[in-house]
């Protein structure tokens, strides 16, 4: 987005809220609704139902759980931002997470925030990415770059350790690259959650990483000249926007 979008009590920004308690939802709902600005236009329970109601309300910010009983808010961004590209999606979590982080970037997300944050701090940032820009924290960004650039200087004999991997080990690599979780990855190659888990452990042990992180990285090398290697659903990545973290300041909406 190139132009920074204003709001008023007239025209308020339109907020979907996503989480699985409802004492949250309600939580949110009444310090966002509280702004003369913000509107809450509706929430959901579940994934499934976000990606109903979402669609649907047309909001303009999207604050999602992470973590669903019928899967994550990750996955909702990416489906919801794939129908309503101008959707400003924030995510909402109790965990420091650096996979979820690399995840909500590839996803599209403006902006990662943990469940600790202060009411006035998250009302501030939703007003942020509703206007367009991302919750860029210059320190985050910076450790999450370094980290990066580590975890490929770590990275052993890459054309060898990808020659070892089986063809369906270099298919859910590239998805991992991706930013699919598990469960899309199971949908997308037919697999179930506990199969995809297991091809997983298995890449990570040929390849000598440990984490997912290592892992999306090494990812990138699928996309290179290799007969072997290269698919039609690996090719043409686009670069994910950056996002930053805000970090917590107080107690406020943790709950588990």
């Amino acid at each position: 987005m190139t132009e920074m979008r204003t709001f008023s009590e007239q025209d308020p920004i339109r907020v979907f809220l996503l989480d699985d308690h409802e004492v949250v939802r309600r939580g949110l709902a009444d310090l966002l609704d509280a702004e003369p600005d913000i509107s809450v236009v509706g929430d959901a329970d579940t994934a499934e139902h976000a990606l109903v109601r979402g669609f649907a309300l047309r909001p303009h910010v999207a604050i999602l759980d992470v973590r669903l009983p019928d899967g994550d808010g990750i996955s909702v961004c990416r489906e919801l931002r794939d129908r309503m590209p101008e959707l400003a999606c924030l995510m909402l979590t109790s965990f420091d997470d650096e996979d979820a982080l690399l995840d909500a970037i590839m996803a599209g997300a403006s902006g990662y925030v943990l469940k600790q944050i202060r009411g006035s701090d998250l009302v501030s940032a939703v007003r942020t990415v509703a206007s367009g820009q991302s919750m860029l924290d210059p320190a985050t960004t910076a450790r999450l770059m370094h980290s990066l650039r580590a975890d490929a200087a770590e990275v052993p004999s890459l054309p060898a350790e990808l020659a070892g991997l089986s063809p369906r080990e270099r298919d859910i690599l590239a998805l991992i690259g991706d930013g699919l979780t598990n469960r899309e990855i199971g949908k997308r190659l037919y697999l179930s959650e506990k199969t995809v888990k297991n091809h997983i452990s298995r890449l990570l042990a040929k390849l000598g990483v440990q984490r997912r992180v290592q892992a999306a990285v090494l990812a990138s090398h699928l996309d290179q000249p290799n007969p072997h290697l290269h698919d039609s659903h690996h090719a043409g990545r686009p670069d994910p926007p950056v996002i930053g973290w805000e970090r917590p300041n107080s107690v406020g909406l943790s709950r588990r």
